[in-house]
């Protein structure tokens, strides 16, 4: 996606110039084989605020959004209609091609979301414990299989 603004420089104010992509990005889509099973496991079983699935009567159109902080977005959206609509073949899921971190501020944090997340469901795959690189982390995957870290990372706690 190209970014327009528009000119500050004095010139023709009119005038529209491209911009290459921020080092940014402001939604998440995870691809997921059963909508209400994944929303049920972010909404209900980790507590995170949604309005609902919604687009249900559009063919294809089925999407869960949760609202992040600082304007970003969490959406689930069944993976044969992620390939439908970006025009791709449906592909095998594969935990390896990313993980999503989550930072927290104390190594007891690490075990308490660890829990939660169990709790609701999901497959812990590495329990909390030290790192090699000081921190305390632990991963697990959602009932889709997306694997996520959660992170305690002492010199970044005060930025959390």
């Amino acid at each position: 996606m190209l970014l327009l603004f528009r000119n500050s420089l004095g010139r023709n104010p009119n005038h529209l110039h491209f911009r290459i992509m921020e080092q940014n990005f402001s939604m998440l889509t995870l691809g997921v084989d059963d909508l209400e099973r994944a929303f049920e496991f972010y909404h209900e079983g980790l507590g995170w605020k949604s309005k609902g699935i919604v687009g249900k009567e559009f063919e294809h159109g089925a999407v869960a959004f949760f609202d992040l902080p600082h304007g970003m977005q969490l959406a689930l959206y069944e993976r044969e209609n992620l390939a439908w609509d970006a025009m791709v073949p449906k592909q095998p899921s594969a935990a390896t091609e990313f993980s999503i971190g989550y930072m927290v501020g104390s190594k007891e944090e690490v075990e308490a979301v660890m829990e939660t997340a169990r709790k609701a469901g999901a497959k812990i795959t590495k329990p909390a414990q030290e790192a090699f690189w000081g921190g305390c982390h632990g991963y697990f995957q959602d009932p889709d299989g997306h694997l996520w870290e959660i992170i305690w990372f002492p010199q970044a706690a005060n930025n959390i």
